[in-house]
């Protein structure tokens, strides 16, 4: 066999350090170690790329990990991500959070609400539907 050179293959959408987080994953059947400031985003990075790659149990790992996450300023942001991913239990848990009033103001204060109103504006629906249970 002749000695080629590497040939590199781009993959985009994805940065780097998530496709490595990724990678370990599949090779070692678990995450790597993330920093406590990163985890949120992390997740919901490598939530849209196990997604994209159908690895349904990155996908569960990350979707627990975002559900645990909920707050004022991710619950808008959550929310538009598991709906565009199909991810059930993130969505009921988004709106179990945002059932109470307090918590729905400060998310509708926040800039992913801007986002969720723009990228998945049924969901909007839902919610209200949701709320007046």
């Amino acid at each position: 066999m002749k000695g080629k050179a590497a040939a590199c293959i781009r993959i985009d959408g994805m940065e780097a350090k998530v496709f490595k987080a990724m990678l370990h994953f599949i090779y070692a059947d678990l995450l790597p170690e993330i920093d406590e400031d990163e985890i949120v985003g992390m997740a919901q990075h490598l939530l849209v790329a196990a997604d994209r790659y159908n690895l349904e149990r990155l996908k569960l790992m990350c979707e627990e990990t975002l559900c645990k996450s909920i707050n004022k300023d991710t619950a808008a942001t959550t929310l538009a991500l598991a709906e565009q991913h199909g991810c059930d239990g993130l969505k009921k848990a988004c709106f179990k959070f945002l059932a109470s009033v307090d918590n729905l103001k400060a998310a509708m204060a926040s800039d992913g609400f801007a986002h969720l109103k723009s990228s998945c504006p049924s969901i909007l629906e839902v919610l209200v539907t949701n709320l007046s249970r």
